[in-house]
């Protein structure tokens, strides 16, 4: 079984917002698979489908992204998965607009999701980063990752969601 855990906050106010690629990014996986979030455990939303014989289970936590470790601790215990069976989709200022990057360990960095998540479970997980870069405008960094996404980044957005999920597939060898 693999875990693929898309990062962000939910709520109509953060509808449309850089914090949130991480959701956008496994709802369309579950498009591309024909799912739906129908189900509630463990402080998620998921969904599942068998792909060549590995269950896939695509999450969303619901405890807001500061806390996202608690969700991915309780899904991990309760399917008894390795570090290396997770997989999360998340948005990286510290990489550039448009920039994907794979990373199989490693710290939470200026991430505070990613922060959490390694605190719940250790440094040892899978994270697919969509870079959204900075922007000067926001003094403060929290501000700037839930406010709204301009038109003019979305198209490039759009594409970087779709690399990644190009890189998870390769990852599981699809």
């Amino acid at each position: 079984m693999k875990l693929i855990v898309g990062l962000g906050n939910y709520g109509k106010e953060f509808d449309n917002t850089y914090h949130n690629l991480g959701f956008f990014a496994v709802d369309k996986l579950s498009d591309e698979y024909g799912l739906d979030f129908t189900k509630n455990e463990c402080k998620a939303k998921t969904c599942s489908v068998y792909l060549k014989n590995t269950k896939l289970l695509l999450a969303k936590p619901q405890t807001y992204m500061n806390l996202s470790g608690e969700s991915i601790r309780e899904l991990k215990q309760k399917y008894k998965l390795n570090g290396s069976d997770i997989y999360v989709f998340c948005d990286d200022i510290d990489l550039p607009l448009g920039k994907v990057r794979l990373r199989h360990n490693g710290s939470g960095g200026t991430h505070n999701g990613l922060r959490n998540i390694v605190l719940n479970i250790g440094e040892d997980f899978n994270r697919i980063k969509i870079g959204v870069g900075r922007d000067e405008r926001f003094k403060d960094l929290a501000d700037f990752v839930v406010s709204k996404i301009p038109n003019e980044k979305q198209e490039i957005l759009n594409e970087s969601i779709l690399q990644a999920i190009e890189i998870l597939h390769k990852e599981l060898g699809e």
